[in-house]
């Protein structure tokens, strides 16, 4: 997959593009678009909020962002940025689906 698939030529900036970056590129878009979904679902609230799909777009971006660092490029220093979110969305998306099934165990219903 490191194969080049094409070459692209911006102003001067030649970008190599391979599958393995592609997988790169939808990742940290599936990472960085999370921000934009809490966002919309905060602003329709009227209050902070983070929906459920904030957690699978952590999850999915984290896994395939660590793909990238460790089959396509090798990078212990991207590998390392992003275990630690892949943990902390994966624990967050289970603690979410727990709470949906039992609401009686979120902190707020014992007020």
């Amino acid at each position: 997959m490191n194969e080049v698939l094409f070459n692209l030529s911006l102003g001067g900036i030649n970008v190599v593009v391979t599958a393995w970056k592609i997988v790169g590129y939808l990742g940290t878009l599936m990472f960085a678009g999370r921000w934009v979904v809490q966002f919309i679902a905060t602003r329709a609230a009227g209050r902070p909020v983070m929906p459920r799909a904030f957690w699978y777009m952590s999850v999915v971006g984290s896994v395939m962002l660590l793909c990238y660092f460790t089959m396509g490029k090798s990078d212990s220093v991207g590998v390392l940025s992003n275990l630690f979110p892949a943990f902390t969305g994966a624990y967050n998306l289970w603690m979410d689906m727990k709470m949906r099934r039992n609401p009686e165990l979120h902190p707020a219903a014992k007020l």
